[in-house]
């Protein structure tokens, strides 16, 4: 069909000029508008594949099939988008169902903050990292707080017997992750052998024991007992 003039007076021409023109142009579906939660998702799905070494904006940009600028929208950094991360994975403790006693409450927020860390390749590390001032992180604190505060405890140790909770959560949770994610064997055992920390060698075994859960309701046992104590008394 010819080209048409400057000027068209003919309707029924300029109809079929533009079908012709229109009808094998590709049809293109509008993509859905990204939104934050698909970003974090993406790069979620990117550490628990490959580990947080691999976390960057251009790989969740890849993953997404977007460009980054579109990821760079949502988060402006790599440490924004892995407070993001971290903000995800803490929003996945619920509190719903938690015993009434407040000493028990505290361990079971502990148990239930731990398995979220756990959900996550190196999930441990990535909220370590991070200082996410974000609803889940400061909720699940809030939580934490008032029931140390039920107990009893005045406004200081109710503080710092949260933060001692949270070191030993993320701190014993990392160093499992770490130890699972690694193909090397770590032992004491070359370093003492030569009899210059005797005492170190009488509890090698003790130190290198591999039982994290155990470990770990060792560790609330000493923190909690004084208000476990204080609430049977």
């Amino acid at each position: 069909m010819a080209k048409p003039p400057f000027l068209v007076t003919d309707q029924r021409w300029l109809l079929q000029y533009t079908w012709s023109v229109t009808k094998n142009q590709p049809r293109t579906t509008a993509r859905p508008r990204l939104d934050p939660t698909a970003v974090v998702n993406a790069a979620l799905e990117l550490l628990d594949e490959k580990g947080a070494d691999a976390v960057s904006l251009r790989g969740t940009a890849e993953r997404l099939g977007v460009r980054m600028n579109t990821v760079l929208w949502h988060a402006k950094t790599k440490a924004r988008l892995l407070e993001l991360m971290a903000e995800a994975i803490v929003a996945e403790v619920r509190f719903s169902d938690l015993p009434e006693a407040p000493a028990e409450r505290v361990r079971e927020l502990a148990r239930r903050y731990r398995r979220s860390l756990l959900a996550h390749r190196d999930g441990a590390a990535v909220v370590a990292g991070t200082y996410a001032a974000e609803p889940a992180t400061l909720g699940f604190a809030d939580h934490v707080v008032a029931a140390l505060l039920s107990t009893g405890l005045d406004e200081r140790r109710a503080a710092w017997t949260f933060w001692s909770i949270q070191y030993l959560t993320l701190g014993l949770t990392q160093e499992e992750q770490a130890l699972r994610a690694s193909d090397e064997e770590h032992t004491l055992g070359p370093a003492l052998a030569d009899g210059s920390y005797p005492a170190l060698d009488r509890v090698a075994r003790h130190m290198e024991d591999t039982a994290f859960d155990e470990r770990f309701e060792f560790g609330l046992d000493q923190l909690l007992r004084p208000l476990r104590e204080a609430e049977e008394g």
